[in-house]
């Protein structure tokens, strides 16, 4: 029974849901407009191109999560969901998934998207282990800050030790599937790294090293 790893956002999805929040918070006008849609597609710009500060970009993207109420939190991620994620899931993910969960394999998805954001999405597709960034949250309220490590590059090699530790897993046999370059790390230690989609440096790096490149599109 091996591990089955999966990025989330652009692999398993056909968007990326950290952007997304942000876009329907701006067009639900929950945040300021202009100046925040700005911020979200700069920091983006700056994940595609792999000089992302993850702690500033933390600061700008959790700071919604601790200026409202969690039950407000909870019916915009509800509406969310159905305006932003329905449509941008993948038939062929959904295939790929199920032929893990046939072989009996251990599935898990890894991602630097929070976990308030992703949780209801691995319900969504099934998967029943998420390492996500972890919001932190102090009697009942989000307070803006990140606990513990992000999940994000190095951070995601660094929190899977952590859950292999502690669910007594190996990485033997073990599958990783992603679009970014910014999963090298964890691609660089699987035995099956797989690029899905991938962006043109991953597309590069997987030729180099003979990596299978599938579409899930």
């Amino acid at each position: 029974m091996a591990l089955a790893i999966f990025d989330l956002d652009n692999t398993l999805l056909g968007g990326d849901s950290d952007y997304l929040w942000g876009e329907y918070l701006v067009e639900n006008q929950h945040v300021d407009g202009l100046n925040f849609q700005q911020a979200n597609q700069g920091f983006y710009d700056q994940y595609v191109a792999g000089t992302m500060d993850i702690f500033e970009f933390l600061a700008f993207q959790l700071k919604p999560l601790a200026d409202n109420d969690i039950s407000v939190l909870e019916q915009w991620r509800a509406d969310y969901l159905k305006q932003k994620i329905d449509p941008i899931l993948l038939p062929a993910a959904h295939k790929l998934i199920e032929k893990h969960i046939q072989q009996n394999d251990t599935l898990l998805i890894i991602t630097a998207t929070n976990r308030f954001i992703t949780a209801p999405i691995a319900d969504k597709l099934a998967i029943p282990n998420l390492i996500a960034t972890e919001p932190e949250m102090v009697d009942g309220q989000y307070t803006g800050a990140v606990a513990g490590t992000p999940s994000f590059q190095q951070g995601k090699v660094t929190r899977l030790n952590a859950w292999l530790a502690e669910n007594q897993h190996s990485l033997e046999g073990s599958y990783f599937y992603s679009d970014s370059h910014n999963d090298l790390p964890l691609l660089d230690l699987v035995t099956h790294p797989i690029a899905v989609d991938p962006d043109p440096q991953l597309t590069t790096a997987a030729k180099h090293n003979n990596w299978p490149i599938i579409s899930l599109r």
